[in-house]
């Protein structure tokens, strides 16, 4: 099944994302996507991720020492009953 195109009738559009590809190392379609992600979150004021989680993270964070629950509920195994 052939994949999904954009299609883009702006030859400033066109030249910009072959340069901006050419520059990065990326594929074309690749610096589409990265710039529409950008300007969505810019102008949908869809929060970045990293934001997000700081702001979690500051809300309701519980500190706790995960090595010490592990250990607190690891029980040998006593093996198969024969």
């Amino acid at each position: 099944m052939a994949a999904p195109q954009l299609s883009v009738r702006s030859s400033k559009a066109r030249d910009l994302a072959h340069r901006l590809a050419r520059r990065e190392n990326r594929s074309i379609a690749e610096v589409v996507e990265r710039a529409l992600e950008a300007y969505e979150t810019r102008e949908a004021g869809r929060e970045p991720a990293s934001s997000f989680y700081s702001r979690v993270n500051a809300q309701a964070a519980t500190d706790m020492d995960l090595e010490a629950v592990i250990r607190e509920n690891r029980h040998p195994h006593t093996g198969i009953d024969l």
